[in-house]
């Protein structure tokens, strides 16, 4: 298994086949932007050398599956959002379960309100906002 960033992760199935997975329902922070590799260190050490389960119906326009990571039970994405590791990204919330939603959508105020991980700092950049500032930088 290799753990490209908070959200982001390859594994390897029974047959030994890579399987890159994009965590469905959350935004982890950039590996260059604010607690990027904090979140990056906090879903290895959830899930790293360890079987998972990853529940699943699409595949992004990178080829990579959007699912949910299953350990023991545990749903691995609302972790990275309840150590406060990642937004809900509400974007993509119409492609949740309505229980799912909510229940991400509460551990982020739950998260925020604590103070928790990436919610320290006063205002925190949505990765996707880093994302699209970068990328207007980059085309000017």
């Amino acid at each position: 298994m290799r753990v490209a960033d908070g959200d982001t992760v390859t594994i390897l199935d029974s047959t030994n086949t890579q399987h890159r997975i994009r965590l469905q329902g959350i935004d982890a922070p950039e590996s260059h932007q604010a607690f990027g590799m904090q979140s990056k260190q906090s879903l290895s050490q959830l899930i790293f050398d360890k079987d998972v389960t990853v529940e699943y119906e699409k595949t992004d326009r990178y080829g990579r599956i959007v699912g949910k990571i299953i350990l023991d039970g545990t749903d691995i994405d609302l972790e990275q959002i309840k150590a406060g590791m990642a937004w809900h990204y509400k974007d993509y919330e119409d492609e949740q379960t309505p229980a799912d939603r909510d229940l991400y959508a509460r551990a982020e105020d739950e998260a925020r309100n604590a103070r928790r991980g990436l919610w320290v700092d006063a205002n925190p950049i949505e990765p996707s906002e880093y994302r699209r500032d970068e990328r207007e930088r980059k085309g000017r």
